[in-house]
């Protein structure tokens, strides 16, 4: 037993926390990089909004689709080879993006990069796998929070790369830059252990994904397809009857992708509904408040008629760093007071923060505290809830189980930004300029509908803590941890009650 653990803690603690401290930020910083230049990237290719929008929702569609497989695979046959193909797969991505001079490759391109959304269960397995029982909490939230800071220094970033109208391919070479990092530090710092074994459901993971497929398509473009056109229906049926599907083929397997009683088991269920909320209102909050500040407040009366540079510096990297701040802290208050009333007391900072942003938004620093507020409460809810799953799942379901949470946190985002667009563009103003040309912007109770639908989903997330967190699971002891290894070592594994 004593030397088994011994040669499983071979690689120093630290360095590993920051190697998958590392690989989440990446994965932050390739799914935000190009949501501000957009616009910019549509204008250099000479492509519409609505085909350029097909860089953010290829994205998606790919990361959906390959997140579940790659949880899994990580658990078969072992984590680092996983986790490094899953980097050379990015950085193939990246490179295609900051190399084309077409959209279809661009796109192409956003695809790949789309597997680094696997790389957050994975780093949270490797955590659980290779830290002390004493340093995992902290570890969970420092590498959780991690995802608001690599959005929140991916808006800077992108501000201040294509500020006048530069080359788009910036933000992509950074890509480039930082995976190359990422993939040397997963190299040198991420021990070689062998996986559990056993069968990939290679069927599952296809079902699976081509229900999620037919269920982010419709809501990612439904907004220009209609939402009541035949198209956007066909697909939100087809979801249905796919997934429904899945869950039936998952329960007659042996060896299912994902057993259907840890969908059902109350606490994971209850954090995969909070994440959905939690991701809701990270994207109302990010999109919403992009747009408010680039508002023309000579058109519209409201607004800082702000440049992408100045969106990014001076009211996005505030709450960027902010979210830096809040992993440690977030740690330890997972450690002390449970991870149940960490997800509580972030949703009521973040509801607290969103309605504060619907009401207070005249001057700069009204909007500039609400988003460095609401910044802190998404990061402490993000540390929270790997630390849940970790207390209630096996050893080996650690994987899957963040793999279908981050899955739900892309639903809720993908579901928070179709809505904000709608609401926005469902209630504007017409605005003549001194040209003569007429533009319309959304009206100021439009914006507010939005940042209060957002604090409602924070709403939502509290209850479920208060409400649906009621009997989860313990910490491990140092013992359990110990018992849990020697299982994994042996391809064994038993159920870990951690019911109170």
């Amino acid at each position: 037993m004593t030397s088994t653990l011994d040669s499983r803690r071979t690689a120093s603690p630290t360095a590993i926390v920051l190697t998958m401290a590392s690989t989440v930020f990446l994965l932050a910083m390739a799914q935000t990089l190009p949501v501000p230049a957009l616009p910019q990237i549509g204008l250099q290719l000479g492509v519409s909004a609505t085909t350029v929008g097909w860089v953010t929702t290829a994205t998606m569609l790919a990361a959906s689709a390959l997140t579940p497989l790659l949880g899994r695979l990580g658990d078969v046959y072992g984590h680092k080879p996983v986790i490094l193909a899953t980097l050379v797969v990015t950085l193939a991505g990246s490179l295609l993006a900051a190399s084309a001079h077409s959209i279809d490759l661009l796109i192409a391109g956003r695809a790949l990069q789309g597997a680094s959304f696997g790389l957050f269960p994975l780093a949270i397995s490797v955590l659980r796998h290779e830290l002390p029982a004493e340093r995992l909490t902290g570890a969970l939230a420092v590498t959780a929070s991690t995802l608001g800071v690599g959005s929140g220094v991916a808006l800077v970033a992108t501000g201040l790369l294509t500020q006048g109208g530069a080359d788009y391919r910036r933000i992509f070479w950074l890509c480039v830059v930082l995976t190359v990092v990422v993939l040397a530090l997963a190299f040198f710092t991420l021990p070689r252990r062998a996986g559990q074994g056993g069968r990939v459901d290679y069927i599952g993971a296809a079902v699976l994904g081509l229900g999620l497929v037919c269920l982010l398509l419709p809501i990612s473009q439904g907004h220009e397809w209609g939402w009541g056109s035949a198209k956007v229906i066909g697909l939100f049926i087809a979801s249905a009857v796919v997934l429904a599907g899945f869950l039936v083929l998952q329960s007659k397997l042996r060896s299912p992708l994902v057993a259907t009683s840890l969908l059902a088991h109350r606490p994971v269920a209850v954090t995969n509904m909070a994440s959905f909320c939690v991701g809701f209102a990270m994207f109302s909050v990010f999109l919403g408040a992009t747009y408010f500040v680039a508002t023309p407040s000579a058109l519209a009366g409201f607004g800082f008629d702000a440049s992408v540079l100045r969106t990014s510096v001076a009211f996005m990297l505030p709450g960027a760093v902010a979210s830096v701040l809040m992993g440690p802290i977030a740690g330890r208050l997972v450690g002390r007071i449970g991870a149940r009333y960490v997800l509580l007391l972030a949703s009521a900072i973040g509801l607290c923060a969103l309605v504060s942003l619907a009401l207070l938004h005249s001057s700069t620093v009204e909007v500039i505290v609400a988003l460095v507020v609401a910044n802190a409460a998404i990061a402490i809810a993000y540390a929270a809830m790997p630390a849940l799953l970790v207390a209630n799942v096996a050893p080996h379901e650690t994987g899957i189980a963040n793999s279908i949470n981050s899955i739900m946190r892309t639903v809720g985002g993908a579901i928070g930004s179709a809505l904000v667009v709608t609401i926005l563009t469902s209630d504007t103003l017409d605005h003549k300029l001194r040209n003569g040309a007429v533009i319309a912007l959304p009206a100021e109770g439009a914006y507010q509908i939005a940042f209060l639908t957002g604090a409602a989903f924070f709403a939502v997330a509290a209850l479920l803590a208060l409400f649906g967190l009621r009997h989860t699971g313990r910490r491990l002891t140092q013992h359990e941890v110990e018992e849990d290894i020697a299982l994994a070592s042996a391809g064994e594994f038993a159920t870990v009650s951690t019911s109170l």
